[in-house]
C-alpha cells in the first residue's frame, strides 16, 4: 500500500511517543513507519529533556528504513542540552514527515548516564 494523499485522508490521529535514552552512543527509536502501513507521520514537536545537573550531548536523526534501518540523516547532530534542560529539536513551525519504511531515532553523546535524557514527541498518525 502507498503513503496516504494529504489532501484527503481517511483518518488523523494525534498522538504522543515518549522514550528515555537508556544507552549511550546507541539509538533508541522514537517512531517507526512500517513499509506497508499505508500510512504517514508527522511529526509536530520533539522534545529532549535532560533530567541531570550535568549537560550531555543528543543526536537525532531519521532513517531511510523502518526500525532504525538504512541510512540515517542527522535532524540535529551532537547538540548539548544544558542541565535540568529541554532541547527543542522539532517543532510546528519545522515539522517532519515519516513516510512509509522511515524511522526517527535519538542517541545521546558517550558517557551519558542511563535514563539522564527524556525524549516526547508529538505526532499525527495519517492514513
Amino acid at each position: 500500500m502507498t503513503a496516504p494523499n494529504l489532501l484527503s485522508p481517511t483518518t488523523i490521529n494525534g498522538k504522543t511517543a515518549t522514550v528515555s535514552i537508556t544507552t549511550a552512543a546507541t539509538a533508541t527509536s522514537v517512531l517507526s513507519n512500517a513499509a506497508s502501513s499505508g500510512k504517514v507521520l508527522k511529526v509536530n514537536a520533539l522534545y529532549v529533556a535532560n533530567t541531570t545537573t550535568t549537560a550531555y550531548s543528543v543526536t537525532v536523526n531519521q532513517y531511510s528504513a523502518a526500525a532504525l534501518g538504512g541510512t540515517a540523516y542527522p535532524i540535529a547532530s551532537a547538540i548539548t542540552v544544558p542541565a535540568n534542560a529541554t532541547l527543542v529539536v522539532i517543532d510546528k513551525d519545522a515539522y517532519v514527515y515519516l513516510e512509509e519504511n522511515t524511522s526517527l531515532g535519538v542517541l545521546s553523546g558517550a558517557g551519558t548516564p542511563s535514563a539522564s535524557l527524556q525524549v516526547v514527541c508529538s505526532y499525527e498518525d495519517i492514513s
